[in-house]
Order: C-alpha cells, then sequence, then structure tokens
C-alpha cells in the first residue's frame, strides 16, 4: 500500500486544491462572468467533445493499464509501447473525425431549435476531441508508470486557472466570443503538450515497436481486450456527460448552465476516489498478474472504508447548506439544489463501494465488466430521453444517478460472488448510520436568516460530531495514527 497511499495523498491534496480553483472558477467566476447560454455552450462542447474523444483511443488506454506490466523495461524503452499506443488515437481521431463531418447535418438539427448557439461553434469539437483523447491515453501511461501526481496537478489545478483566466479575459472584453471559444480549447492543446513534456522527463518512452517481442506477448490479445473495453468506456464516460448533451436537446443552453454548475458540486464527494483510483488500478492490475488476492483484497477494503468516512464528511458538509450556498450564485440557479442532492447520494454510494470496478476491468472476467457499461449506457440513454422532457434538469439528475446505482451494485454483487471478495465490515455500517443521522439533523437546525451563519455554525456542528464519533468508536484507525504518536 505504499506507493498507493503517497500518490493517492498526493492525488487527494492535488484534487483538492483543484476543487478550490474549480470551485471559484465555476460557481463565482463564471456565473457571474458568462451569460447562462455562454456557461451552457462551454459544457456542451467540452461534453460532446469527451464523448467522441471516448471513441477515439480504441481501447488503448484500458489495455494499457492491464498490460503495460509485461512490456514494462526501462532498458529497452518498454519495447517501444509508447509508439504502439498513440497509433490507436491518431487512427482512431481519423475515423472519428470523418463520422463527426459527415453526420454534422444531423447533429446540428438536434440542437437547431433549443440550442443554436452550438451549431455555431460546431467545428470547434474536432480539434477539442483531438485534445482530450491524446490526453486521456497520456494519463494513463503515466498512472501505468506510478507518475500519477504531476498529471492531476495539470488537470485538476493548471486547467482551471487557465479557465479562469480566460473567462476573465472574455469578461473583461479583451476576447470577443470566437476568441473566447478558441482560447478554451487552447487550453486542452497546452494540457496535451505538457504532458508530453513531462513523459520526456521520467522516462525514455520508444516509438520504435519492437514487433518480435510484441508476437511473444500475444498483442492480439491486448488489442482484443481493448476494443472490448472501448465500448465500456464510451458508456461509462456516457453515464456522466449524457446528461449535459441530452440537456442542449430538449431545452435551452441556459439550463445546461444551471444544470453545470449545479452537477459539479457533488464531484467533490468524488474526488478522494479518483485521486485513489488513478493509482491503485495500476497496482491492482500488478497484483492481479501475481495472483496476489491478498493485497486485491486489502486494497478494496480500505478504499470502501476510508473513502465512505471520507464521502461521508463531504456528503454532510455540502448538502445540509445547499439551499443557502445557491443565494450566492446569480437568480435562477436555485434551480438547482435538487439536483445536487440527487446526485450527491449516487456520488456517495460509488465512494461506499470503493475499487470494485478497477478489481473487475483488471480481472479475467472484465468482458462481464463491459456489457454492464454497455447495458447501462443504453438505459441513461433512454432514461434521459424519458424523464428530461417530463422533469427537466431533475430528470437527467434522476437517471444518472439510478444508472449509477444500478452499476454500481451490479459491480459489487459480481465481485463478491465470483472471486469472494466484498468490502464492507462493521465499521461502513456504523458510518452509514452516522451520516443519515447527521444528515436529518442538519436539515432540523435551525436558520439564522443568514445564509453565511447558516453555513458557518452548521458546518461546525455537524463537522465536530462526526469526526468525534468517528475518532472515539476507532472506525478508521489509521487517520488518527498521526495523532495518537504525539499524545
Amino acid at each position: 500500500m505504499g506507493v498507493i497511499k503517497r500518490q493517492g495523498i498526493k492525488n487527494t491534496i492535488a484534487t483538492y486544491i483543484g476543487f478550490v480553483v474549480g470551485f471559484v472558477n465555476l460557481i463565482i467566476i463564471q456565473p457571474n462572468f458568462l451569460t447562462k447560454e455562454e456557461l451552457g455552450l462551454t459544457r456542451v462542447l467540452y461534453s460532446f467533445a469527451l464523448l467522441v474523444a471516448m471513441f477515439v483511443p480504441l481501447g488503448i488506454g484500458n489495455a494499457t493499464t492491464r498490460f503495460f506490466p509485461r512490456f514494462k523495461n526501462l532498458e529497452n524503452r518498454h519495447h517501444g509501447f509508447f509508439g504502439f499506443m498513440l497509433l490507436f488515437p491518431l487512427l482512431g481521431f481519423l475515423l472519428a473525425a470523418l463520422v463527426l463531418y459527415l453526420s454534422k447535418d444531423f447533429i446540428m438539427g438536434r440542437y437547431a431549435a433549443e440550442s443554436p448557439l452550438f451549431n455555431e461553434f460546431f467545428y470547434y469539437v474536432f480539434p477539442l476531441t483531438f485534445f482530450v483523447s491524446i490526453i486521456s491515453v497520456l494519463s494513463i501511461y503515466c498512472s501505468s508508470n506510478f507518475k500519477s501526481t504531476i498529471p492531476t496537478y495539470l488537470n485538476d489545478i493548471v486547467v482551471r486557472f487557465m479557465a479562469i483566466a480566460v473567462v476573465s479575459l472574455y469578461y473583461l472584453k479583451w476576447f470577443t466570443l470566437d476568441q473566447f471559444i478558441m482560447a478554451f480549447v487552447a487550453i486542452y492543446g497546452i494540457q496535451m503538450i505538457g504532458l508530453l513534456v513531462y513523459i520526456f522527463q521520467f522516462d525514455r518512452p520508444g516509438f520504435k515497436i519492437d514487433w518480435p517481442y510484441f508476437r511473444k506477448q500475444n498483442f492480439v490479445q491486448l488489442i482484443r481486450y481493448g476494443l472490448l473495453l472501448w465500448f465500456a468506456s464510451v458508456a461509462s464516460i456516457g453515464l456522466k456527460f449524457f446528461d449535459a448533451i441530452m440537456i442542449g436537446q430538449y431545452m435551452p443552453l441556459a439550463f445546461v448552465g444551471i444544470y453545470t454548475v449545479a452537477a459539479f458540486i457533488p464531484t467533490i464527494i468524488e474526488a478522494p476516489l479518483n485521486a485513489f483510483d488513478r493509482i491503485a488500478a495500476s497496482k491492482i492490475a500488478f497484483a492481479w498478474k501475481e495472483n496476489n488476492r491478498e493485497e486485491i483484497n486489502s486494497i478494496y477494503q480500505k478504499s470502501s472504508l476510508y473513502m465512505f468516512m471520507i464521502g461521508g464528511f463531504l456528503f454532510l458538509n455540502v448538502n445540509i447548506n445547499i439551499y443557502d450556498l445557491f443565494t450566492f450564485l446569480p437568480e435562477g440557479y436555485d434551480q438547482g439544489a435538487p439536483i445536487v442532492i440527487i446526485l450527491s447520494l449516487a456520488s456517495l454510494y460509488n465512494m461506499a463501494t470503493g475499487l470494485n470496478a478497477a478489481i473487475l476491468f483488471n480481472s479475467d472476467k472484465y468482458k462481464l465488466g463491459a456489457v454492464f457499461l454497455i447495458s447501462l449506457a443504453v438505459i441513461v440513454l433512454a432514461l434521459q430521453i424519458i424523464l428530461i422532457p417530463w422533469l427537466g434538469m431533475v430528470g437527467a439528475a434522476t437517471a444518472t444517478a439510478l444508472a449509477s446505482f444500478i452499476y454500481n451494485s451490479l459491480l459489487f454483487w459480481y465481485v463478491k460472488k465470483h472471486f469472494n471478495l466484498q468490502p464492507f465490515e462493521k465499521e461502513n455500517k456504523i458510518l452509514l448510520f452516522l451520516i443519515i443521522v447527521l444528515f436529518a439533523v442538519g436539515f432540523l437546525l435551525p436558520s439564522t436568516g443568514y445564509p453565511i451563519i447558516n453555513i458557518i455554525y452548521k458546518g461546525i456542528i455537524i463537522s465536530s460530531i462526526y469526526i468525534a464519533f468517528v475518532y472515539l468508536k476507532n472506525l478508521t484507525p489509521e487517520a488518527f495514527d498521526w495523532l495518537k504518536r504525539k499524545k
């Protein structure tokens, strides 16, 4: 757990610094510096590009996480794995760009009525898709080399600072809208270049592919695995970004802007899991290679308990204050409060179930995991089509949350049944009871009539009880080791 703990802590710190910056960017800067329609435009462009970008790598990202341990050899430049890996997104982008261009009339027709501004900037999807797809592959390569901290800082901090700068310059009228969108896309180009520079600093990646070695390692199996997980990756990202894309079809872009702000807030809850997963997935892949189930079980149980503890703390502080928080945003954004609560419940459940996805997708049963994801992508798309016209933004959030609940439950069931691994112990049950009680208490606490005072005093009361209970019951002993050493 040493490497995981060190990089997990570093990634979590970077992620939370990024969330502070992201909070300033998306909760303070963008709602006040951009119109709801302009904010919605950037979200739809990014979500659309990200969804297309999931097709581009042709599954090489998932294959890298699982199979790179077989090729890792610094002296031989990993047998040219880096060059082999880059072939896939380059070929995939050419295919995706061709399909996107041929389908542009159909796509633009879907947005013409409610979101015509998206059509004006549709062609920016092409470079944005290229940058995002290459970034995803390079980030996975870094994680496979246990070098996930710098990519995390780039993605979670540097990119968000650049976004604040670009939005601010547009607000000061230094940019036209065209120049603003161009600069917005360029941010991801800079991130891509930064990752390439970093990789060549810590590694000696080879572009010359050692084909005899690849044949010896059965690279056809690698490609087959990657292509299957390719569809699963699209489904996984779709679960998170279908909502913004679909809202833009059924409702004006202004509602996409409101939804974007609301949907950002629950991501704070999942931040530790995302940070932990970046390094733990590679460790689990190595453990499966050695059939070290004891290590996998240890990672699984600790990830569930500690992520549930942190997630519960964040869940409480976010949701008991959510209505007061929205009073600081421009008029109309308070419609997003129910969205925060719905998506927060899904985020907390995802935290509680730990690294079940990493365990399944790095095992020899990965095919069923892909089936789960692809099936759920179809389900969430159907739910979005049904619920958005009926319930609007709340329908989009409900569809996303339901899909997340179903997916994590299936993963939990399968990992328990086929690997005899399950993360829950009595401490998890006690934490669940504590979270439910404090959530009810938080909403019963009286309002002072001043939002900022409500946020402070409720946060202090709930946080103090939560931390004291966890400490006194010794639910997560390692979390307080430093305190005990000082006594």
